[in-house]
């Protein structure tokens, strides 16, 4: 058996060799426990025949425990001085592809059809880093892309947020827009104390499972995900105030707002993080025949 790569000293060991520094500006923070990152790859439960795209491999820490555990690993690193330091650590192993590219930029639907024609089924797995980790999420899930679902490592703050419940302070609109394509929880905390360079705050691991379909089906996607974040704009405002003054002319017709609430059956005064994904899906569709 390969030795793990991330332990404290073989880390250390493998950064001196390379003369590697941090860079701050890519949110680089190398985990140094093997233990949280075979946790990791288990709560995606792969198989022999999963295909698994990472995110942003380091000196390939994850990247090996996941070619352990599935038929072929996918890789975006955007730090072209870690190709020479991957191609050293991950030598053992040969189902595993290292793409030079940032991961908002690429073609995804295009690299899985090209990369995974033999897998079963797609699994995203990556310790994101912490600048980028929303855009990231939602344009895996924005894509329609093929996967199984999504086991991600980031700020606990931001897993707060996407797995939140309605009703709770962490509610907004962006555990909306993920809880709309998947089922999202946490399924681990992950102390700072664990990586290298230490982070100022801890990490949490989420699992997202894509839904078979989403969980509200709306007339308007984009005019409903507006409408939640319109709702969300100033949070001590009732549902009524945010969109009278997020909505086109929402001042003159706030009578035709006030019908659309009642006809979703939301009371004008609540506040949108009370708001359950099917009320706001009831409420968008209210509001399209007048707003769009």
């Amino acid at each position: 058996m390969q030795k793990d790569i991330a332990t404290p000293i073989r880390t250390k060991e493998i950064l001196n060799k390379y003369g590697f520094s941090f860079k701050k500006s890519l949110g680089q923070n190398f985990l140094i426990d093997p233990n949280i990152l075979r946790n990791i790859t288990g709560f995606a439960e792969l198989t022999k025949d999963s295909g698994v795209i990472e995110v942003g491999p380091g000196i390939g820490a994850l990247t090996e425990h996941l070619a352990r555990a599935s038929k072929k690993v996918v890789a975006f690193e955007i730090d072209q001085r870690l190709f020479p330091i991957l191609e050293d650590t991950l030598s053992p192993y040969d189902n595993i592809n290292i793409v030079h590219q940032d991961i908002l930029e690429a073609d995804l639907k295009t690299a899985i059809a090209e990369q995974f024609t033999d897998v079963d089924d797609v699994m995203v797995v990556a310790n994101l880093p912490y600048y980028v980790t929303t855009p990231i999420i939602l344009k895996l899930l924005e894509e329609n892309l093929p996967l199984r679902g999504i086991v991600v490592m980031l700020q606990k703050e931001v897993g707060d947020r996407i797995a939140a419940k309605p009703g709770t302070k962490e509610y907004g609109s962006l555990s909306i827009a993920i809880q709309y394509y998947t089922t999202a929880e946490t399924v681990m905390i992950v102390p700072k104390s664990v990586f290298m360079p230490q982070p100022n705050v801890d990490s949490a691991v989420i699992r997202l499972m894509k839904r078979e379909k989403p969980a509200v089906e709306v007339k308007n996607e984009a005019f409903f995900f507006e409408i939640t974040r319109m709702s969300f704009a100033q949070r001590r405002k009732t549902i009524l105030n945010n969109l009278t003054s997020g909505l086109p002319n929402g001042k003159e017709k706030k009578e035709i707002i006030l019908n659309a609430l009642m006809t979703a059956g939301v009371d004008p005064s609540r506040r949108g993080e009370t708001l359950s994904i099917q009320e706001f899906g009831a409420l968008s569709d209210a509001l399209l025949v007048s707003f769009h």
